[in-house]
């Protein structure tokens, strides 16, 4: 990446971190882009360049997470794993890591994030719209490893609904009180039988 790449992606992270605080702050609705734009030291039309929309500006977080079941399938393939054990793998290592995706995370800050997330119908629609791609892209990386017509398309949505509900039930555990570690062992339980599960419908990716 050269560097002016380099302070593009820090122009995108900043003002996302700076419209974050904000929401955090205020709630979702109770923030308008122009007091968004003053706070990051930009305009509002040079704002709207970098995010269309201002649900954008709370979601950019996700942005790199869009295709990355598809890079996971991508990466096992070329070290010779097929794509459910590379998707396994890579959970697991998520759920070890805290990564948020995974919903194993009781950090205060990622909490609150996740509330701002679930708590604004028009960012829940966004979700939407991200978790869309995502299938879209795990269902390209499929067909490249086999299967024909829908096949890999079908299998996508299973995978991505897997992992969104294990996420899920990570979520209410954390928000019901319970410790990341508390919650680990069981969550690793689950995510092993939950792929174990597609293992049997998705012998082609297995």
């Amino acid at each position: 990446m050269g560097l002016r790449e380099r302070k593009k992606q820090q122009t995108y992270q900043s003002v996302s971190d700076t419209a974050i605080a904000l929401f955090l702050e205020k709630g979702f609705d109770n923030v308008p882009v122009a007091e968004i734009a003053a706070a990051a030291g930009i305009s509002k039309p040079t704002l709207f360049r970098y995010f269309p929309a201002k649900e954008d500006l709370a979601l950019h977080r996700f942005s790199d997470h869009e295709d990355e079941a598809a890079r996971v399938v991508r990466l096992g393939r070329a070290e010779g794993v097929a794509p459910l054990p590379a998707l396994r793998r890579h959970f697991l290592a998520g759920l070890d890591g805290r990564d948020p995706v995974t919903g194993l995370n009781d950090d205060p800050r990622v909490r609150a994030y996740h509330a701002l997330l679930y708590g604004t119908p028009s960012l829940v629609a966004r979700l939407f719209a991200y978790q869309g791609r995502a299938e879209d892209a795990l269902a390209a990386a499929l067909a490249e490893t086999g299967g024909e017509g829908v096949e890999p398309r079908l299998a996508a949505g299973q995978i991505v609904a897997v992992q969104r509900i294990l996420a899920e039930e990570n979520w209410r555990r954390i928000g019901a009180g319970e410790s990341a570690e508390a919650v680990h062992a069981g969550a690793v339980e689950a995510a092993e039988g939950a792929f174990a599960q597609l293992v049997v419908g998705l012998e082609l990716y297995a």
